[in-house]
């Protein structure tokens, strides 16, 4: 049976290579949770033999039922309805019908909300693997971000009304971030969030080019101090589709035809504040901005590994001069590179989750059980001030070069097959088309340097 993730030896070296007891045990809070969940590892070894078991079940997934659906696709796109619904592609609505089936949609969110508990270093596997199979469909597996960041900075009531819905797979989110006179300067935001005559929060303005706006949580950025200009002035809402929320349009994109790409208006939109008023921008969409970030460094991943092997078996059996190309050493090396490329991105997209997975891991135990003794209170704060410094660098980092590299290997991919690349006969033109975005959303290329 096919299973993109037993066939990238690259991926299992890395898992048996790389410090996954680590990141294991920072999620599992020293493995505190096996006596509560009987779910929950008891140690290292058994998480690992979880990871696996996951990670194999979403392989196969991916290979035998996402993949050959991602043509049809790509081709078919969303639609949307004179009441403002949008229809999802069939393969889309299958195949997250799927994931949800196989428990894989709240992959970091933690046991008590139904969630796998699983680091990121898992989880950047796991988007690599989906990734490769069709690259639009991981645009809603990897908006599981959503759901990290109302566990991380939400009230418990908010808590208990979403997360387990996401587990469950029954709701998928969006980042409502983006508008027309503000990308990848959010601070010029200006979708105004204001209170009524009882306090009640509501929303007024237009989104756009918002990745799954028909989904069924929003995280909407707004402006709720209107005298403040730039970043501190910006609250971080949560609202659900209603009467008061119409999509105004789907964008007609080059690639990612799957996933669907709204224009959103909120006509005084019923809202809820995320934590605290002010830290919309500054602190909760910079952390879910920085997920979103490894996010698509992972999505480069597949896309290129695609591509890659594409190009390899083209060239193991195309003839030319009564050879197989790749014998060409032209051809050999374009493939040596692209292998080099992709291995040096991984090494790098993996050791980043590695980094953020102790990030994360050490800034919890500081909130949830510091230490009494200065001397070792101290030494935490400074490995939590180092991992956060590492993760800050990496991060933009990989999205970077994940995504730059994606593109080059893509386009290489087209240029070993030739003008049969060219056809749609092929997948090469899709992956050329669906890489170009990587080094946009999310943040662009220049943005990740400046960034770094």
């Amino acid at each position: 049976m096919a299973n993109f993730y037993r066939d990238n030896d690259d991926i299992q070296f890395l898992i048996r290579h790389t410090d996954v007891a680590a990141s294991a045990s920072v999620c599992e809070e020293g493995f505190k949770f096996a006596d509560e969940f009987d779910y929950a590892p008891a140690d290292a070894a058994e998480a690992i033999q979880n990871y696996d078991m996951v990670l194999d079940s979403l392989g196969q997934l991916s290979a035998e039922f996402i993949a050959p659906r991602a043509e049809d696709v790509d081709r078919q796109g969303n639609v949307l309805n004179e009441d403002g619904t949008v229809t999802r592609a069939k393969g889309i609505a299958e195949a997250l019908e799927k994931m949800a089936q196989a428990e894989v949609m709240g992959f970091t969110l933690p046991h008590r909300f139904g969630g796998l508990n699983f680091p990121n270093i898992v989880y950047s596997m796991a988007i690599e693997i989906v990734s490769r199979a069709d690259v639009a469909l991981m645009n809603i597996f990897g908006l599981q971000g959503i759901a990290e960041t109302i566990n991380a900075f939400a009230s418990e009531e908010i808590k208990q009304r979403y997360l387990r819905d996401f587990s469950a797979g029954k709701v998928t989110g969006a980042m409502v971030l983006t508008e027309p006179d503000a990308g990848s300067d959010l601070q010029a935001i200006k979708l105004r969030a204001f209170q009524d005559d009882d306090g009640n929060w509501l929303l007024h303005g237009v989104k756009r080019f918002i990745t799954n706006g028909c989904g069924e949580v929003l995280l909407v950025l707004a402006r709720s101090e209107p005298d403040r200009s730039g970043g501190l002035g910006l609250s971080l809402f949560v609202c659900e589709p209603g009467p008061t929320v119409h999509i105004r349009r789907l964008e007609d994109k080059l690639g990612i035809h799957g996933s669907p790409t709204c224009e959103i208006f909120f006509d005084n939109t019923p809202c809820e504040i995320i934590g605290e008023r002010q830290r919309g921008l500054v602190t909760y969409v910079m952390s879910l901005m920085n997920g979103a970030r490894i996010g698509i460094a992972g999505q480069s991943m597949g896309v290129a590994e695609a591509a890659y092997r594409l190009a390899r078996d083209y060239a193991a059996t195309r003839k030319q001069f009564g050879i197989a190309i790749e014998r060409l050493p032209a051809v050999r090396d374009m493939l040596i590179d692209m292998k080099m490329a992709i291995e040096a991105g991984r090494a790098l997209l993996y050791e980043t989750s590695l980094v953020v997975d102790m990030e994360i891991g050490y800034a919890k135990r500081l909130e949830s059980n510091p230490p009494e003794d200065k001397t070792e209170a101290k030494g935490l704060k400074n490995e939590s001030r180092k991992y956060r410094r590492y993760a800050a660098m990496l991060t933009p980092m990989s999205k970077y070069y994940c995504s730059e590299m994606c593109n080059t290997v893509t386009y290489d991919s087209m240029q070993v097959l030739g003008g049969s690349g060219y056809m749609r006969d092929y997948a090469c033109e899709r992956y050329m088309r669906d890489a170009r975005i990587t080094t946009i959303y999310e943040g662009t290329s220049q943005l990740q340097v400046v960034a770094a």
